[in-house]
């Protein structure tokens, strides 16, 4: 009996290794090197655009797709850019910690549950108690290379 090769639908549990780069070719995820990841399509592990390139891909597919500027993480939102007081900080992580520009900071969600990255952008001057971070995805508003190998479908 002949085997059959499965490929990918819109709610498809997935082995597969991938690399997405921001528009300098620089990685921001790469799992070549390492163990492929596993995902389940459908559930926001990856964004929506990504998943609707990989829809109808075969097992063992390797494929490189561009995405246009804010296609993959959205365009970047100025209301996510945010003051907040190094006491704040403080209260919240290690009291004795310093920050500086290009930092990347972990906050708890509200819900104490998880948790999300912010990017120092700016320090205060001075006397001025404050640190200006982004909470944007770092490729929001750019364009996204999404490398992909299909391993197994489920």
């Amino acid at each position: 009996m002949p085997s059959t090769v499965s490929t990918i639908r819109g709610d498809s549990f997935l082995t597969l290794h991938y690399r997405l780069s921001g528009p300098d070719g620089a990685a921001v995820v790469d799992t070549f090197g390492g163990q492929p990841a596993t995902l389940s399509l459908g559930h926001g592990q990856l964004a929506p655009a990504m998943e609707q390139r990989l829809v109808g891909l075969a097992e063992g597919a390797h494929a490189r797709f561009e995405l246009v500027a804010g296609e993959a993480f959205g365009e970047r939102n100025p209301a996510l850019l945010q003051r907040v007081k190094l006491a704040l900080l403080r209260e919240l992580g290690d009291p004795d910690a310093t920050y500086a520009v290009g930092d990347v900071v972990q906050f708890p969600t509200p819900d104490g549950g998880g948790s999300y990255a912010g990017v120092v952008r700016e320090v205060g001057p001075p006397g001025e108690d404050w640190l200006l971070f982004d909470f944007n995805h770092p490729l929001a508003g750019q364009p996204v290379r999404f490398e992909v190998h299909v391993i197994g479908v489920l």
